[in-house]
């Protein structure tokens, strides 16, 4: 169901609204949040101003990246839109994060130390030893639940996310951050210096529509691409990590939709066209066609457009050897 065209983070997979309304609306308190500041692919343009216009939310800048290069330089331009003194929370759009009481006291936690220019990541509390994460060594701790970073490790085998979870003191990578617009670009200007002129000198030679801020395409194209992790937080001096379990998830397969979805009484999550007679834990989608299914048991069963696919529960990850 994710395209290039509308990838995952624009789809209603979880409730009645994209995961991308999800993220906008958990900064939606006034009090503590300015209006948002959002990063996307150009092509994504109208479906940004759509879905932000149904929750009557307006942005402080919607920066269309001309050419893709990770996230190291889209938090950049970022950053250089907003006051030096600006704390920005970075989050993907593709998460789910269902405890958002949880969220809210890591970012009080994490407030002092961004005050005091560390650069700041949270650690999501793992589940399991998952080998699709990277993971977070958590380190000293700097004040109540605030550590320095120990060490970040890459997507680890079996075996050791098995021993990473089992020592206790390790975290999920979940690609949320937290810093002063200024500590980020001093820490591009030391270790990533390239990234930063580029982008410095693609928003100088921006063009603004009105609504829409278009970086200057050859600039940006020449940044090297990128990610946050290494080109900032894996060489920095003062990277901190917040541990917290807040229900996150990337919603990386139909396995962890049905893990979060609603379910009835016999365990079955389907959308409400779908009848069902005896069957049970099964999900059951579909963007159309109507589907009925008789004494089924632990299946996934998704229908858009004109595929339909059909697998074991638990096996979902399958789903990209029949793609093509």
């Amino acid at each position: 169901m994710s395209t290039p065209e509308r990838p995952k983070q624009f789809l209603p997979l979880t409730s009645d609204r994209t995961m991308f309304q999800l993220t906008a609306l958990r900064a939606q308190d006034a009090v503590h949040f300015e209006p948002p500041i959002i990063v996307a692919n150009g092509k994504h343009a109208a479906l940004v101003d759509d879905q932000l216009a149904e929750l009557g939310i307006v942005a402080k800048a919607v920066i269309l990246e001309p050419v893709a290069r990770n996230t190291a330089p889209a938090i950049a331009l970022a950053a250089l839109v907003a006051a030096p003194d600006a704390v920005l929370l970075v989050m993907p759009s593709d998460h789910v994060i269902t405890d958002k009481a949880s969220f809210a006291s890591a970012l009080k936690k994490a407030q002092a130390a961004v005050n005091d220019g560390w650069l700041v990541t949270f650690g999501i509390a793992p589940t399991g030893p998952e080998t699709g994460y990277g993971y977070i060594r958590i380190g000293e701790m700097l004040s109540e639940g605030v550590h320095r970073v120990g060490q970040f490790r890459e997507k680890p085998d079996a075996k050791t996310a098995a021993s990473m979870i089992l020592s206790g003191d390790h975290s999920w990578n979940g690609g949320i951050f937290m810093f002063k617009a200024a500590a980020y670009l001093e820490a591009l200007a030391i270790h990533a210096p390239q990234i930063l002129q580029a982008c410095d000198k693609a928003i100088n030679e921006a063009v603004s529509d009105g609504t829409h801020l278009l970086p200057d395409e050859a600039a940006f194209a020449s940044s090297p691409s990128d990610s946050i992790d290494y080109a900032v937080m894996e060489k920095a001096d003062r990277v901190a990590v917040v541990p917290v379990s807040m229900g996150w998830s990337d919603v990386g397969s139909w396995d962890a939709l049905y893990e979060l979805g609603e379910k009835d009484h016999l365990d079955n999550h389907a959308t409400p066209d779908v009848r069902m007679i005896e069957s049970s834990g099964n999900l059951i989608r579909s963007d159309g066609i109507r589907i009925s299914v008789s004494g089924v048991e632990n299946l996934i069963i998704i229908a858009s457009g004109n595929d339909v696919m059909i697998l074991p529960r638990g096996q979902s990850q399958d789903v990209k050897k029949l793609q093509g």
